[in-house]
């Protein structure tokens, strides 16, 4: 942890946070099936993202209500951060 109170993006969390990027908010028919041969940082982020709420199964499934929010922010935040410098 940084002085200040800001959090460190753990490997675990961006494993979650690169899975919720698979999924397109804006489809609500397209979901994802990780395999039981996927990379198990995967497999775990995908049990993680399930026992949050943000995706149906513990393999990907849909995007829930929720996971449809969360994917949308994560979008935005990639969009602001690549956008070049002035």
């Amino acid at each position: 942890m940084i002085s200040g109170g800001v959090m460190t993006l753990q490997p675990q969390l961006l494993q979650e946070i690169e899975l919720l990027m698979m999924f397109d908010p804006r489809n609500h028919l397209e979901g994802l099936k990780l395999h039981h041969d996927a990379e198990p940082a995967k497999i775990e982020a995908a049990k993680q993202l399930f026992k949050l709420g943000i995706i149906t199964q513990s393999d990907g499934g849909y995007l829930t209500p929720r996971g449809q929010e969360a994917a949308e922010l994560a979008e935005t935040l990639l969009s602001i951060l690549r956008v070049e410098p002035r």
